[in-house]
């Protein structure tokens, strides 16, 4: 190959390596049609570009290493180059900029001059260098042939870099690159490397557009209102106010935000219905937003501890605390007794249930037969054997007492005492209170929500429906609704009520907690094989059991029986029970001359009574009668009321409920002309203390709190945004909440108040009798500021 051939190969060649040089020439003369002041500014902004590539070839030395794709054995020669190069171009650039050479290039740039960029020497002495092996020597210029608007750039100060020590030190380097052959490999790592990622992502990030504006919108007049009207819902309730009033004023003031659902469903193809609970939902989003927008985190009110207690152990405890006791057959006794077994059963969490200790006097008045304890540990025992003769496992959970007082004139036990001081701190964790309001009508003493970390109330009784039937019945109920109210919202985070029937309680949801013995469904099982084998299951007609009080449904029965005396003529009813109005209603029944034979009461799982077809049950002040569930689970006909109360059993084929008295004629003799049906298995589970159990767990929200989810740290979705509501919401019903049961604690602190409301006196403590049988100290060293 000829020498003119070789040269104009090695230009090519060298074209690349130089590249990014003449690119930055093209950019000088594209802006080279600018005036003079212009030009000033731009030899500013050249003197700013040049240092801060300075500090890019330092930032290339120390990032250049991994980001390179070239040979390890190469890096270190080209990294020594870079080293080497940096303080010759900033020498370069310091010459460059020197003010003799910027005198002598404005006096020749004028208003319409030709600028020139005469590169000539420069090239010259690198070409040289480059092929000095070959003895061959180039002139030429290099001439930039585009133009932009008619002005042309050429720069012809010859001789100014002749001799430079730079321009040889950067013409040896470059002969390197063309030697190792590796430049193309060198530059394009550079172009791949992390590096040049960075200052990409650097770049996007600086020219970004800006984004619109996210800042929420501040709350308008109607929404505080709103929101304010809601949190104050239940001390409104408290003066009287519907609770459903309350929630049109809510919807009322929300319209905007409820025009704005029925847009969104009719968009949806839903039907435009609006849900009271979706405009909670977009109110409480709205707040949160809010809040959460200028960085309020709620921490807690004035009356509020959110300390949360860590569970010793690593098991998560359950304290179940009742107000009655075996062998006192009654639900509040039977019920708890079954949930702290099945509870305890799964062996997820340890479980105590806390029962009254009543001492002998007290005993002979409650307990039947005359039976009494002279000791908690036998009272223990007689209950464990009770309870493992009917479930048929050994239930692992402790029993504890706490001291208690019978009260003849509510025939009711009344805790004596603080009765949450019973349970260990170290066992303070969940707290299930069967009878919330009972149980804190004259609660002295620490707050449940305080010590424990989720508070579960399951309502029993409907009491209001007892005491409207006693003197000044209405003016009782009035007050003793607004102290359930009171209590129940001071001492609960949930409340579970059994049915319908009882009081409309805050912080409450209707479910059906309770299951039935196992050993009426094994009855039930029984039965249905006599049948399936062609036996007579039933020989027997109809039946009622019930404690012998007249609000347990014996007014009512007496009443139908009466009235339909010559329609349900041979129709004969066996009556079981005893109790304190047990003469006055056989008297009664007698008077009236009606086909009923009274008999003493007996335990519903006794041998008697499997005969019986149809149990008769017209009670109204029931919340949900246990002896119903377990006829249906022994597969017998239930006649009862249409009734809040009996809303769970109308699913069973068997249950017949009546609306009127000819109604309940109608239903007895279609029972009578019939045979039950058998029951499904889905039908004996829905029975069953299983089923109860998981029920129970769901509704009180257990299995959160039990799954160690941080209490009221709900997530509320709206729109496709999650807001955690607890961590930025204040809330007035909690405040609302400390402050009752502060006022309650100062109230029940003073005995002539406690006995003005009816507590039985003494009870504010517990007497010398309990420390003794419990073996306790003296309250006064319990608590100093106790008295006798």
């Amino acid at each position: 190959m000829d020498n003119q051939t070789q040269s104009a190969a090695a230009a090519v060649s060298n074209s690349s390596a130089f590249s990014f040089i003449s690119k930055g020439w093209r950019e000088v003369r594209d802006s080279a049609d600018a005036d003079l002041q212009l030009m000033k500014n731009r030899a500013h902004s050249f003197k700013n570009l040049a240092a801060s590539f300075d500090r890019e070839i330092e930032n290339f030395i120390h990032s250049a290493t991994p980001a390179f794709s070239v040979p390890v054995i190469r890096q270190s020669s080209e990294i020594d180059f870079m080293k080497k190069l940096q303080p010759k171009i900033s020498e370069f650039r310091r010459v460059y900029l020197a003010p003799e050479i910027s005198r002598k290039v404005m006096e020749k740039w004028g208003t319409r001059a030709n600028l020139w960029i005469d590169l000539s020497r420069i090239r010259s002495a690198i070409v040289a260098e480059v092929y000095e092996t070959e003895e061959e020597d180039m002139d030429g210029i290099i001439e930039l042939n585009k133009f932009t608007k008619g002005r042309r750039a050429r720069f012809r100060e010859e001789g100014q870099f002749g001799d430079w020590e730079p321009i040889r030190a950067l013409k040896t380097k470059l002969r390197e690159f063309e030697k190792k052959n590796s430049s193309v490999e060198i530059f394009g790592g550079f172009k791949n490397s992390e590096f040049v990622e960075k200052v990409k992502s650097s770049l996007k990030a600086i020219c970004k557009e800006p984004q619109e504006s996210k800042e929420v919108p501040p709350l308008d007049v109607t929404e505080l209102l709103a929101y304010l009207v809601r949190q104050s819902g239940p001390f409104l309730d408290q003066l009287g106010v519907r609770r459903d009033l309350c929630d049109k004023i809510v919807e009322s003031l929300c319209s905007k935000r409820k025009n704005q659902l029925v847009l969104r469903s009719l968009a949806a193809g839903e039907p435009p219905a609006v849900d009271p609970d979706k405009i909670n939902d977009e109110l409480d989003f709205r707040i949160a937003s809010v809040l959460q927008s200028t960085g309020h985190c709620y921490e807690g009110g004035f009356w509020t501890d959110f300390m949360k207690h860590d569970v010793s152990d690593g098991k998560r405890h359950v304290a179940i605390v009742t107000t009655a006791s075996l062998p006192w057959m009654t639900g509040t006794a039977v019920n708890p007794l079954f949930r702290a077994a099945y509870l305890a059963k799964s062996a997820k969490q340890k479980v105590t249930l806390l029962v009254p200790w009543l001492c002998r006097s007290d005993q002979e008045l409650v307990y039947p037969n005359y039976l009494t304890f002279g000791s908690p540990e036998e009272q223990e025992n007689y209950i464990r054997n009770w309870l493992e003769e009917r479930i048929g496992f050994k239930a692992d959970f402790k029993i504890s007492f706490y001291p208690g007082k019978f009260s003849k004139e509510r025939r009711s036990i009344i805790p004596a005492g603080d009765t949450s001081q019973f349970i260990p701190s170290k066992d303070a964790d969940i707290a299930i209170l069967e009878e919330p309001e009972h149980l804190n009508w004259y609660h002295h003493g620490k707050r449940w929500t305080e010590k424990f970390n989720h508070v579960v109330g399951v309502v029993h009784t409907n009491y209001l429906e007892y005491i409207k039937r006693e003197k000044n019945g209405a003016l009782q109920a009035f007050l003793v609704k607004h102290i359930n109210n009171w209590v129940t919202r001071a001492y609960c985070h949930k409340v579970l009520r059994l049915s319908a029937a009882t009081q409309d309680l805050p912080k409450s949801v209707i479910c059906n907690v309770h299951g039935v013995n196992p050993k009426f469904l094994k009855i039930g099982e029984k039965v249905a094989e006599e049948r399936e084998l062609g036996q007579q299951a039933f020989s027997k007609g109809a039946y009622f059991l019930g404690k012998m009080v007249w609000a347990k449904g014996y007014k009512e029965l007496i009443d139908l029986l009466a009235k339909h005396k010559n329609d349900l003529d041979g129709f004969k009813l066996d009556v079981y029970g005893n109790g304190e109005d047990a003469h006055e209603v056989q008297s009664t029944a007698k008077r009236l001359d009606l086909n009923v034979n009274f008999l003493k009461g007996r335990d519903h799982a006794d041998d008697s009574l499997h005969g019986y077809k149809i149990f008769i049950n017209p009670s109204v002040s029931d919340v949900l009668c246990t002896a119903t569930a377990e006829a249906l689970a022994m597969g017998k006909f239930v006649v009862c009321a249409d009734h809040p109360s009996n809303e769970f059993f109308r699913s069973f084929p068997n249950c017949l409920t009546y609306s009127t008295s000819e109604d309940f004629v109608a239903k007895v003799k279609e029972a009578l002309a019939n045979e039950p049906q058998p029951l499904t298995p889905e039908q004996r589970y829905n029975l069953s203390w299983e089923a109860a159990i998981q029920r129970f767990v769901e509704y009180s929200e257990l299995d959160r709190v039990l799954n160690n989810e941080q209490y009221g740290a709900k997530l509320r979705k709206s729109n496709g945004k999650i807001i955690a509501k607890s961590v930025s919401m204040p809330s007035l019903s909690e405040m609302v909440d400390g402050g009752l049961a502060f006022a309650h604690y100062c109230l029940t602190g003073n005995e002539f108040l406690r006995l003005c409301t009816g507590a039985i006196p003494g009870t504010r403590d517990y007497d010398k009798q309990h420390c003794k049988d419990l073996h306790l100290l003296p309250p006064r060293v319990e608590n100093p500021f106790y008295g006798w």
